[in-house]
């Protein structure tokens, strides 16, 4: 750990960057990493404490209902291939940063743009809370009682952020990847060579399951209430996965197109240890483990402590703590990078220069943290899955304006604010008004879970849904309607300054200049200077540009930052 946190330090001086002083190079790493370090990040920053302490609590305390994970990492890829290519390109020609500044460009509406931003950090921060509790719960496990052991680890996660950026999480991923997939190997061999095997592991999570009341719960989903709920659950993940800021902060620090999908094709690997590591839920309950008091998040580190050679254990403890710093880092500066460029720049310091911009992120990300702790405090959950499910409820009304801004602009920019304020609006009532327990036992009235029953609007059967789903079918139909009503009465709409071609561009493109001319009108190549004719973008061939969504011509728009445009 010592050495890894040393290597966090150094990473500020890792390929010798010219300056930190602005969000490319501090925030995304300069869009230089290739597509080893680009998949290395992306499956340290996706495949996280989450995976490896909160999934396998699920499936010890209900069964089936927590592989829901493995179908939902399944859909996801193919998604991800198509559109986030689309968003690379895209970022990569108009020095987008945010999800956000992508919707400010699109639809040129700074309102939903800001509405954007907040979701993006209202939702990032209970994942990142999410982390902090799989910290905890190495540390309870260990015996080191109190606050202060995740207090020490949180002074150690905001320091080397702010002092390297994303390349001290890139480099962290590494070793975490390293470490996790040898501890998933060497699981499987040390279950299998215990007496029974994996065949006692089945049976006794079978009779455990069996002599409980509950008809939810099981070795498989044999009730259909169930199966509703597992089914939308999955989907309604797969669909919010690639939407937090955190998940488009990883694929944008990538060098070009091919390596977003090479990356995207690696992926599966880690979908199938994800379905082991949630068998080890089942093997938890074979080795009759216990959790530290009632915290369920505990099971995973007690199952290691008691049933694996300690050397073993001692890494897979590192394993999980450095699986909890790489993705919490990047998510506090995802979500300081939404707050520098969709709030503060565009509402309170629109001149802010560069090196501003990338000091105020660097304080951010620490507030951040900060909130993330008070997230855990103020959110009664039964297991930290909750937070990620809560969070995953907010970010989903997000995607008419990203991920259907990535292939039309036909919805209004108004209509598209007007639906995702419905659809957070019914989204946070649903979570309300959701029933649940605590994690030791008591009744929870309100926000105890991310699955609506449905008694509640008078279907009865035992039937539940994802609250995503419902809000994103009620934001999406808001969307349509009152885009349909907007177009009628010829409200005007606003500026989409990308073209067509913008979502295919690669890194060779002879349109695209380089990202520190997109920065700051410099080139770092002396030659530049001398002659910079020699360098100047050629001419753009392309039609002039209309404003409200398809591409019949009517104004010329050249490519920019979105900063330039925003000061006119």
């Amino acid at each position: 750990m010592g050495v890894v946190l040393a290597c966090g330090f150094w990473a500020a001086r890792w390929r010798r960057p010219p300056t930190l002083a602005n969000l490319d190079e501090w925030g995304l790493g300069g869009r230089s990493f290739g597509p080893v370090l680009t998949w290395f990040l992306v499956s340290g920053d996706l495949y996280t404490a989450y995976t490896f302490v909160a999934l396998p609590a699920l499936v010890y305390a209900v069964g089936a209902v927590g592989f829901f994970a493995v179908p939902f990492a399944t859909i996801v890829l193919p998604l991800g291939f198509v559109a986030l290519t689309r968003m690379w390109s895209v970022a990569h020609v108009h020095g987008v940063v945010t999800p956000a500044d992508f919707v400010r460009i699109r639809f040129g509406s700074p309102l939903l743009a800001l509405t954007v931003g907040v979701c993006g950090i209202v939702a990032t921060m209970p994942y990142i809370a999410l982390q902090l509790l799989g910290m905890e719960a190495v540390f309870k496990t260990m015996g080191l009682a109190g606050a202060w052991p995740l207090w020490v680890a949180f002074g150690l996660l905001a320091l080397f952020t702010y002092n390297a950026g994303l390349r001290a999480p890139a480099l962290f991923a590494i070793v975490k990847d390293i470490l996790i997939l040898w501890v998933v190997l060497a699981a499987l061999v040390i279950v299998a060579s215990r007496a029974g095997g994996w065949s006692r592991v089945f049976q006794t999570a079978a009779a455990k399951f069996a002599a409980t009341p509950s008809t939810a719960d099981g070795l498989l989903l044999t009730s259909g209430q169930a199966q509703i709920n597992y089914v939308t659950l999955a989907l309604g993940s797969a669909l919010a996965i690639f939407l937090y800021p955190h998940a488009i902060t990883g694929f944008l620090a990538a060098r070009n197109r091919a390596t977003v999908r090479r990356t995207l094709l690696g992926l599966p690997v880690y979908t199938f240890a994800l379905g082991i590591v949630a068998l080890f839920g089942y093997v938890a309950i074979a080795e009759r483990i216990t959790p530290v008091g009632a915290d369920g998040n505990t099971i995973m580190p007690r199952l290691f402590d008691l049933v694996f050679p300690d050397w073993v254990a001692g890494t897979a403890y590192a394993a999980l703590v450095i699986g909890a710093f790489v993705p919490a880092a990047i998510m506090s500066i995802a979500a300081a990078n939404l707050f520098t460029r969709n709030i503060y720049k565009e509402f309170i310091r629109p001149r802010a220069l560069p090196a501003e911009e990338a000091r105020v992120s660097r304080i951010v990300s620490l507030m951040v943290k900060f909130g993330a702790v008070v997230t855990v405090v103020f959110l009664p959950t039964q297991f930290s899955l909750d937070l990620q499910l809560i969070g995953g409820v907010i970010i989903l009304q997000t995607l008419p304006a990203v991920a259907i801004g990535l292939f039309t602009a036909w919805m209004h920019r108004h209509a598209l604010t007007a639906g995702l304020v419905t659809g957070l609006a019914c989204g946070l009532f649903m979570l309300y008004e959701t029933p649940g327990r605590a994690a030791n036992g008591s009744p929870l009235l309100h926000f105890g879970g991310s699955a609506f029953p449905l008694s509640k609007i008078g279907i009865e059967g035992g039937y539940s849904i994802y609250t995503g789903l419902i809000a994103l079918a009620v934001n999406l139909a808001v969307a349509v309607a009152a885009t349909v009503l907007l177009r009628l009465t010829r409200v005007p709409d606003g500026e989409d300054i990308t073209w067509r071609r913008d979502y295919l561009a690669d890194e060779e493109d002879r349109g695209i200049r380089r990202l520190d001319e997109l920065l700051d009108g410099r080139s770092a190549d002396p030659s530049f200077h001398a002659s910079p004719a020699k360098h100047a973008a050629p001419e753009d061939p392309r039609p002039p540009r209309q404003i409200t969504g398809d591409d019949t011509p009517t104004q010329t728009l050249p490519v920019t930052r979105p900063d330039d445009w925003r000061r006119g």
